[in-house]
């Protein structure tokens, strides 16, 4: 989301007020008391926005303790102190942070919280580095050791989403000092989100009798929510869509959580604009309301006027607000549903149309390096691959090709490993094996159609409701080519966008992809099949691989998964689908 005030299609969008489920990146989304953590989010978030792209995380607190270390100490017990670390993709070892240091204790439960911030869309490698202080730093700062001073009891590995997938988020780690070596104790390492509360009030706002302030139409409204801080300044929270030539509009729901309006107390500015595409927005009217009085407007189905400041008075105007809708609810995350055993299924599917060029030749898309340089397939598969796989737990995935011409004829989805009955294939390299197979088998053809593919994930999607309710499905597509069946697959995508299911496409090789932006919703409207019917909500998201080529500071794999914790939430929020801790509750 970043700032409240600037979205896309031309600021036309809503703003603030959405399901993102904490993981915009945000100063409120840390607890008070965690400055540095706050600013650090601030700085990231402020990063992202200045590129055009959001900051997606959700701050954590890793709580470590230890057991059974070894002892280095000859006259008392080891002094423990643990370090965490990112490993990077070149292999070198970023600190995140230090625990305090613990005096004689081969069992230290560490105090010092170590703060994280998970990031869905990225494999995070964590290394942590148990030392044993040695007295005469005992005084030293712990952020001013050297450790190669101290001495070195051991390490442990693991990634943080093997931790944020266990219902109670904690696991317990090995500590070694070098790969095979006999253990040296053990690492139990538990998160927790930093987010004070997961509380949420959904407001439908509607107007009437706003002024009109266009000559050759009506007005384009819009509200705009904003806090009151100490000093009297306000803080934009939330924008609502615009609706255009529109003097009594109703807006689509909106959602404040208590980390936005911190208290149902504290004043909020609610103002309305005329929206114009200059950026210089005509106010229409303001109202100073808190959460309390909104919901009391809700309960009285009153109305209450707007008003602007004119000459130094007030001027009480005509139109009026309403609260069509106040709902007090807890915001779950996206961690919630996944640490309570919401599955996230990985399913692909590879285009084999003869635009690839011939997979012997070295400038084929499908070229197998003997070298072992991964192609623009490959390199697809594995890096989505090894994101969502840890959110599936039998690791078979459904894969397909299409466009390919198989002993059957052209088929535009069959079976990537070619058994004519089961298109599941076990973790990554069963995808990979079956790709490489399948280009040795599978002739190249054509046209690219991407109905059938799209049909048959979502008769899996819409199968697995009849049993379960905790499993979303997640489509990547990889493809060199335009579509040839735009209607057909705009008509499957509309379809599937009631169902727990998302579609990622990458573009390979160097083709126009201008219609894979329009399948991919993001700030416009959404996409509209052929009679007319509206998606629920978008579920696509699109890349071109060649964007990412030349590196950069984000990668393809973090561009596309950007946008599916907010998929996956507005699924589960649309269907008041809870965590299954919830539904126990209840």
């Amino acid at each position: 989301m970043g700032g409240c005030c600037s979205d896309s299609r031309g600021g036309m969008e809503g703003v603030g007020g959405g399901a993102q489920g904490g993981f915009v990146g945000h100063p409120a989304t840390a607890t008070a008391g965690h400055t540095s953590q706050t600013e650090a989010n601030a700085a990231v978030d402020n990063f992202f926005n200045s590129r055009g792209l959001r900051g997606l995380y959700i701050p954590l607190e890793l709580s470590l303790s230890a057991s059974k270390l070894q002892d280095m100490d000859v006259f008392s017990k080891s002094d423990p102190m643990a370090v965490l670390y990112v490993k990077k993709q070149d292999g070198k070892l970023e600190e995140v942070g230090r625990t305090e240091v613990i005096q004689n204790s081969l069992n230290p439960a560490w105090i010092t919280k170590i703060c994280i911030n998970f990031q869905f869309e990225m494999v995070q490698n964590l290394v942590f580095r148990i030392f044993d202080i040695d007295t005469k730093f005992h005084n030293t700062p712990v952020k001013s050791l050297q450790l190669n001073d101290q001495d070195y009891l051991g390490e442990a590995s693991c990634v943080l989403s093997e931790i944020v997938t266990k219902q109670d988020r904690s696991v317990t780690l090995k500590l070694q000092k070098r790969p095979g070596m006999a253990h040296f104790g053990s690492l139990m390492v538990h998160a927790e989100e930093t987010v004070t509360s997961k509380q949420a009030v959904e407001l439908i706002l509607r107007c009437t009798h706003l002024e009109n302030k266009d000559t050759f139409s009506k007005s384009d409204p819009f509200i705009r929510i904003s806090r009151t801080v100490e000093g009297g300044a306000s803080v934009p929270i939330c924008k609502t869509e615009v609706i255009n030539n529109n003097l009594n509009p109703v807006w689509r729901p909106v959602t404040l959580t208590t980390q936005q309006f911190y208290s149902k107390e504290n004043p909020l500015v609610i103002e309305c604009f005329d929206f114009e595409s200059s950026g210089n927005h005509v106010l229409l009217g303001r109202i100073d309301l808190s959460i309390a009085e909104l919901q009391r407007l809700n309960r009285e189905r009153t109305g209450t006027n707007f008003y602007v400041n004119h000459h130094g008075h007030r001027k009480v105007l005509k139109g009026q607000l309403f609260v069509d809708k106040f709902d007090e609810k807890t915001q779950y995350s996206f961690l919630d549903y996944i640490s309570g055993g919401f599955e996230l299924n990985f399913m692909v599917a590879i285009d084999f149309t003869a635009s690839n060029g011939d997979p012997r030749m070295p400038q084929s898309l499908h070229y197998i390096d003997p070298a072992g340089r991964l192609n623009s397939y490959q390199q697809a598969i594995i890096g989505v691959g090894e994101v969502l796989q840890f959110y599936d737990t039998d690791k078979r995935f459904p894969a397909w090709g299409f466009g390919g011409r198989t002993r059957d004829g052209v088929s535009h989805c069959f079976n990537l490993n070619l058994l004519p009955m089961e298109s599941e294939v076990v973790g990554l390299e069963g995808i990979m094996g079956a790709y490489s197979t399948a280009l040795h088998s599978v002739s190249l053809a054509g046209p690219t159609l991407f109905g059938p593919l799209i049909n048959r994930a979502a008769e899996i999607a819409t199968h697995s409701l009849s049993y379960s309710q905790n499993k979303y499905f997640v489509l990547l597509i990889i493809t060199d080519g335009v579509i040839n069946d735009p209607n057909e697959t705009k008509d499957a995508i509309v379809r599937a966008s009631d169902l727990p299911l998302s579609i990622l496409i990458v573009g390979v090789g160097n083709a126009d992809f201008k219609q894979m932006e329009i399948l991919d919703a993001d700030g416009s409207r959404r996409l509209e099949s052929s009679t007319g019917r509206v998606a629920t909500r978008d579920i696509v998201q699109f890349v071109p691989m060649r964007d990412f080529l030349a590196g950069g500071q984000v990668s393809i794999v973090q561009a596309l998964l950007e946008e599916l914790p907010g998929q996956f939430l507005s699924y589960v929020r649309s269907r008041d689908i809870k965590p299954r801790f919830a539904q126990q509750l209840s």
